[in-house]
């Protein structure tokens, strides 16, 4: 790619999102919607492998599928209702087929098929760009049209994708498929408490693009795209080792780090509505998750390879890449806790 082009598709990567969580016409959402999915395509190309243009073309049926659906919809919403806006109440037909085409979008379960395969084509960074900054522009959609729908519809897509993200990581040996099933699982949680404290949604979105960021920085620092490329980590990188446990325990929402705060104020509201049988399969189904959470951090910190140098301190090589994000994503992922009033004030507030 030429790296005159380069600064151009992500100035549109930008703009598509900024334009969709600024709008308040369903027109010029659409168009957001469009501009991000254009901008990603030449990103997600680049790398002329078969595995990567796989994924490409896979991810552009799929989000060109989503959003010839939400056009759809809210073209039939505006036939019966006279209006664009996105604001505006929405009749109950259009609001099921445009909440539809953004889980489609963002890979709610049971549209979240595309997600794993798309997630495993493609290298890290990108994993990380699809993972959370793909998921920006259509939760904002969906946060502003959550009035209108279906409240059990709603709880139904959360809790499967809860459901599903824990069960279809399982048996996975793949990092990007784990946090591809990670990520589903994550946005159940946040359908889930929508139609009842927004902001808790908004706290868990912003927590999940932290935890996220730091896990996809981690496993680049290390080059690490399977499970038992971990079991050799600690003789060549400690801290970062501690990194990838302390994430993946944030990640299954273990106090007393940061994924603690969404999962506990989640359920702490499900239980307020009157709704303990949502609570306690929902926390049942965070166990499922959990479980390969620590199958990780068990490869990292408790096995070791049957190749590793038997010297005390083997040879490494300096590493080249820059730290700083990952710094700061570390930190906050595991250090965040204790700011939950400060946090959901702000989120509240925003």
């Amino acid at each position: 790619m030429s790296p005159l082009l380069l600064p151009f598709i992500i100035a549109s990567l930008l703009l598509g999102t900024a334009t969709v969580m600024t709008s308040s016409h369903w027109l010029l959402a659409w168009m957001g919607l469009e501009i991000n999915t254009m901008a990603i395509l030449p990103l997600m190309a680049r790398n002329r492998h078969p595995r990567a243009m796989e994924a490409t073309t896979k991810y552009f049926i799929i989000q060109a599928t989503a959003a010839a659906l939400l056009l759809f919809s809210t073209t039939s919403n505006t036939w019966l209702m006279g209006s664009w806006e996105i604001q505006q109440p929405f009749h109950p037909l259009p609001a099921t087929l445009a909440m539809l085409a953004l889980g489609l979008k963002v890979g709610l379960a049971p549209m979240h098929f595309w997600l794993p395969e798309v997630l495993q084509g493609q290298d890290l960074i990108m994993g990380l760009t699809l993972s959370t900054w793909q998921k920006l522009a259509p939760m904002a959609l969906i946060y502003q049209l959550a009035p209108a729908m279906n409240h059990s519809l709603i709880t139904t897509l959360g809790l499967l994708s809860i459901l599903i993200g824990g069960w279809g990581g399982l048996n996975q040996t793949h990092l990007r498929k784990l946090l591809a099933y990670s990520s589903i699982a994550h946005m159940g949680w946040m359908m889930i408490v929508l139609k009842y404290a927004p902001n808790l949604m908004m706290l868990g979105l912003v927590t999940y693009l932290i935890m996220t960021t730091s896990a996809f920085m981690t496993l680049k620092t290390m080059s690490a795209t399977k499970i038992n490329t971990l079991s050799t980590g600690w003789a060549k990188a400690p801290t970062v080792t501690t990194i990838i446990l302390t994430t993946m325990l944030s990640l299954g929402g273990l106090p007393p780090l940061t994924g603690f705060m969404p999962k506990w104020l989640i359920l702490q509201e499900l239980v307020n509505q009157k709704l303990p049988a949502m609570a306690v399969l929902a926390a049942l189904a965070a166990l499922l998750s959990l479980f390969f959470y620590l199958r990780i951090c068990f490869v990292t910190a408790l096995t070791t390879s049957p190749k590793t140098n038997n010297t005390k301190t083997p040879w490494r090589t300096k590493s080249k890449q820059n730290t700083l994000m990952l710094s700061i994503a570390a930190t906050l992922t595991i250090m965040l806790l204790p700011m939950t009033p400060t946090l959901l004030m702000t989120v509240t507030i925003l």
